[in-house]
């Protein structure tokens, strides 16, 4: 079997914060990327590929090729909201892609530890903190393709070692800025560059997100699938909520220009959750995992993300 670790998704948000923490430690990495387009960037000890998760015989083809000994799958539509108007292409990619991925991997008896990361939309909507028992009721197309994903590691029935964490919501240096905090930050930063009017406009405020440091959340995906029981969920949270307008608050203090903001009701979503907020302890006491980056620290890093992709 090969030594090398792989790495869909590579290009994506957590899978690239993946690649720093895996390429730091020394592991030599294969990274997925989507077929059509370039590398996104040089990564000591990485070899990029371009896979079509969307084609079996391809994905099959790669890994009989491959014979990964670890399998961190990050690929997949990551974004809430857009699911509701491509509901077809989110499950594509996060059930039909996963299913290629899985299916590769038993077709061709490849003995690798393998990494699933579902979502905190999994579970039925509360204003309490919850744990892995808490009922799974997806309110949207993208949590029922992440429950879909859950459903399908289960289905392997310990032919392979599936590990599933669920991570809240996690943000950082570049992350897409249709999400909420990197889209402020990206705002700030073009309106102190002078190119936008200094108005941020808005939707939802009110709503409450347990929010980590996406490196927070990688270091957690490494320990859950080097140590965490196969086919047992980990949620990954700080097991605190911070209301959107505290986030967008303490963005502004940071701004080195004075801005107004604009609530826009056509920027609220469609069963938009009140609170997200979940309950670490499994993680916490089973594997040893709290989160380490301060939350001021990520607006920092954040926000100096994006005036350096400004210069």
């Amino acid at each position: 079997m090969s030594s090398e670790i792989l790495v869909t998704g590579a290009a994506g948000f957590a899978g690239s914060h993946l690649l720093d923490r895996l390429t730091a430690g020394g592991a030599a990495l294969v990274a997925w990327h989507r077929p059509g387009g370039q590398p996104p960037r040089d990564v000591p000890g990485t070899r990029w590929e371009a896979v079509d998760l969307l084609d079996a015989a391809q994905v099959t083809h790669a890994i009989a090729r491959l014979r990964p000994s670890a399998v961190y799958h990050c690929a997949g539509a990551a974004h809430v909201g857009r699911a509701w108007d491509s509901t077809e292409p989110t499950f594509a990619i996060n059930v039909r892609g996963t299913h290629h991925l899985l299916q590769a991997l038993e077709r061709t008896g490849v003995d690798a530890r393998v990494l699933v990361p579902s979502s905190a939309l999994v579970y039925a909507t509360s204003n309490a903190a919850l744990d892995e028992h808490h009922p799974l009721v997806p309110s949207s197309p993208y949590g029922l393709s992440k429950l879909a994903q859950e459903m399908l590691a289960a289905r392997t029935d310990g032919a392979l070692a599936v590990t599933i964490p669920r991570p809240f919501n996690h943000f950082g240096p570049r992350q897409d800025p249709f999400f909420a905090a990197s889209g402020f930050a990206r705002r700030i930063a073009d309106i102190e560059h002078g190119r936008w009017a200094p108005e941020i406009s808005v939707g939802n405020l009110e709503a409450r997100r347990d929010l980590t440091d996406v490196r927070d959340t990688v270091r957690a995906y490494q320990l859950i699938l080097e140590r965490g029981i196969p086919g047992r969920p980990y949620n990954v949270c700080t097991g605190h909520a911070i209301a959107i307008r505290e986030l967008l608050d303490r963005l502004l203090a940071r701004a080195r220009v004075p801005i107004t903001v604009k609530v826009d009701p056509s920027r609220y979503r469609p069963n938009d959750t009140p609170v997200l907020l979940g309950d670490p302890s499994r993680l916490r006491d089973e594997l040893g995992w709290t989160p380490s980056i301060p939350f001021d620290q990520t607006l920092d890093d954040l926000l100096e993300y994006w005036r350096g992709r400004l210069q």
